[in-house]
């Protein structure tokens, strides 16, 4: 068997394997089982292998390049187009197998186990998070059934959970036991969030290129932590809008011939750091509105530099909604020049 590229359709338990020679003959068609996968090619020579960049493929990735081959990871909707009629397993991996002999692919660089972890430690965080607010939602909707509404925020929100847990709240007998069930989750939750909190930022100050990135404003040490662990090489990215786009900040495109029409952000990439950076650019935002309100002899006014004069200037003609997303894009482009030019925030370029 002399196959050059493989593609392989992974799976939980049945792997499926579609190989072609340097003429683009099929040479391969075989179904694996998950223990056979790592013998079936540790007896191959080395070969190109296609992977889909989903579920466990970082993990593959890794095995097969420890076997000595050449691992091409592609995102998934790059190679549905190469899927002819019917899905089925043979010809996912018949698809896998043409995508990676494309010379204009865009390939996924492997992450590493660590990487793995650290951002397998920020999705367990914003888990927590979500039922957080969950639980937190759902009191405020039961009380104010009974003319119960607390504050806004999340003063407010400890507030009304320390009347619960003290069983001062006027509901009734039967409702007030569910509701301690759901302070004490939130309680919970909330100390849990505190560790992960504690830990994320132990290991951003440990690593030294977290460290230069939490020097610019907007960047803490969660989000210098989820940069260092989920942007592989930023190197890959021609250009710092590359990067920005890659994170799904820039406007999506629906042009033709002359008419070229941008619409709102593509929302593409990793979810979870796109949100950090929308979150660093709207605390830029909140933090220059203040230094607006207080006057200009303020010494938050005073405290000016590159990136917060260009915000003052677009906050001018901008709303603050557009001036949000367009200061995480900023401070994404400031990142990808930090990476990219081993600098630190100060002797950075000012991305345009």
């Amino acid at each position: 068997m002399n196959a050059t590229t493989i593609g392989l359709d992974l799976a939980k338990s049945i792997f499926q394997a579609h190989g072609v020679d340097a003429s683009g003959a099929v040479v391969v068609q075989r179904r694996l089982k998950r223990q056979q996968v790592e013998g079936f090619f540790r007896r191959l020579p080395s070969t190109t292998v296609g992977l889909e960049a989903c579920g466990s493929a970082h993990h593959w990735a890794r095995v097969l390049t420890g076997l000595g081959h050449e691992v091409r990871m592609m995102p998934l909707q790059y190679v549905k187009p190469y899927v002819m009629r019917n899905k089925t397993d043979a010809r996912d991996a018949a698809a896998i197998c043409e995508a990676a002999t494309r010379p204009t692919m865009r390939f996924v660089p492997i992450k590493t186990e660590a990487q793995q972890a650290g951002r397998g430690l920020h999705r367990v965080r914003d888990l927590m998070v979500r039922q957080r607010s969950q639980a937190m939602h759902a009191i405020r909707g039961l009380v104010a059934e009974f003319g119960v509404v607390d504050a806004k925020g999340a003063s407010g929100g400890a507030r009304l959970r320390a009347a619960i847990l003290a069983g001062e709240i006027a509901v009734p007998e039967l409702l007030r036991e569910g509701l301690a069930v759901l302070a004490r989750q939130w309680a919970a939750l909330d100390e849990e969030i505190e560790r992960l909190d504690r830990r994320i930022a132990a290991e951003a100050k440990a690593d030294a290129t977290a460290r230069r990135l939490m020097v610019v404003p907007g960047i803490g040490p969660i989000t210098a932590h989820a940069i260092v662990t989920g942007v592989t090489d930023p190197q890959r990215f021609r250009s710092a809008r590359g990067f920005a786009a890659w994170l799904g900040l820039t406007p999506k495109q629906t042009s033709s011939a002359d008419t070229i029409r941008s619409g709102s952000i593509t929302k593409a990439g990793d979810r979870g750091l796109r949100r950090l950076f929308v979150l660093g650019g709207a605390s830029l935002v909140a933090s220059r509105r203040r230094a607006a309100r207080s006057g200009p002899g303020s010494a938050a006014a005073m405290r000016s530099s590159p990136l917060t004069s260009w915000l003052d200037a677009l906050l001018v003609r901008r709303k603050p909604k557009v001036a949000i997303v367009a200061a995480a894009a900023k401070l994404a482009r400031i990142v990808w020049a930090m990476l990219t030019k081993n600098t630190d925030f100060r002797a950075a370029p000012m991305p345009a």
